[in-house]
């Protein structure tokens, strides 16, 4: 069952613009909410009607009554809650809006030593950032259930696509963890990811936690040396993980301190969903041909 009601993005950025777009050649009206100036240039460049909205502070009342809003907005860098949620939610609780889709990251899940997971898995944060993905679900589910509010929440892998993919990095020269050390990883394509978020909108029957990703982990090795090979790109050095911990920035480490092989299985069935772009083969042939 498929609602044209108007749909709000809170938080407009690459992902946000790309949604929009997207319903906009669909004819569904679009409004979104952004953080700067600039974002909000580009939106209306774009034609996306668009506001700005400080979420580090309480707001004004925001009337989200018979629209579908989808929540992109990062937490803050810091801490181990998401206090940008706390204040949207509390600037909606007068006027809420009929379905609400939440952005979330497979990073709740934790490490998993390589294992192969779905939904039912408990979570297990390790990094701050993924403890603030956690506590934001954990306040959306509260909500949407004190309102009956029907929620959707996506736990998205690593997103890759146009202009969304470590060209820089490979340039420069930095080393990268070799094979026999590095974790698996899980991607989806920005333009798959963007079907997903207009399914989870505009179907009515869709409703859940759903991990969205192509299905296809491969090791975060496979993915650089992939990316370099598809743009003609000389392989990053790679290095063992005990002279990575010496090497790398300690973000990069976090991200190699877990490993994990997410099913999307549930995402696929419940959907109807054939995904452009399964493996990231499919994804870096169409960056290419672009």
């Amino acid at each position: 069952m498929v609602n044209n009601n108007p749909i709000t993005i809170i938080g407009c950025g690459y992902i946000g613009k790309l949604l929009a777009r997207r319903l906009q050649k669909n004819n569904i009206s679009v409004s979104g909410f952004v953080s700067s100036g600039t974002s909000m240039t580009e939106c209306r460049q774009w034609n996306i009607a668009c506001d700005i909205i400080d979420l580090d502070k309480p707001l004004a009342d925001i009337d989200l009554t018979q629209k579908r809003v989808i929540y992109l907005v990062p937490p803050p860098r810091s801490g181990k809650t998401d206090t940008r949620i706390t204040n949207f939610l509390n600037a909606i609780d007068k006027h809420t809006p009929e379905k609400f889709v939440l952005i979330s990251t497979t990073g709740v899940y934790g490490d998993c030593k390589g294992e192969w997971i779905d939904e039912t898995r408990p979570l297990n944060p390790v990094a701050d950032r993924a403890y603030r993905r956690a506590d934001a679900e954990q306040q959306v589910q509260q909500f949407c259930q004190q309102y009956d509010i029907p929620l959707v929440i996506l736990r998205v892998a690593g997103i890759y696509g146009p202009g969304k993919i470590p060209v820089a990095r490979i340039k420069s020269g930095q080393p990268i963890v070799n094979e026999h050390d590095s974790p698996f990883t899980n991607r989806v394509h920005a333009h798959d990811l963007v079907t997903i978020c207009e399914k989870a909108l505009l179907n009515s029957t869709i409703t859940g936690i759903y991990n969205v990703t192509d299905g296809h982990p491969g090791t975060m090795y496979e993915y650089f040396t992939g990316v370099a090979e598809a743009l003609n790109l000389p392989s990053p050095p790679a290095i063992s993980l005990a002279e990575a911990r010496q090497q790398l920035s300690e973000g990069m480490l976090s991200y190699m301190a877990e490993s994990r092989r997410i099913n999307n299985s549930k995402l696929l069935n419940d959907f109807e969903l054939e995904l452009q772009y399964p493996t990231l083969k499919h994804g870096l042939e169409h960056l290419v041909e672009a």
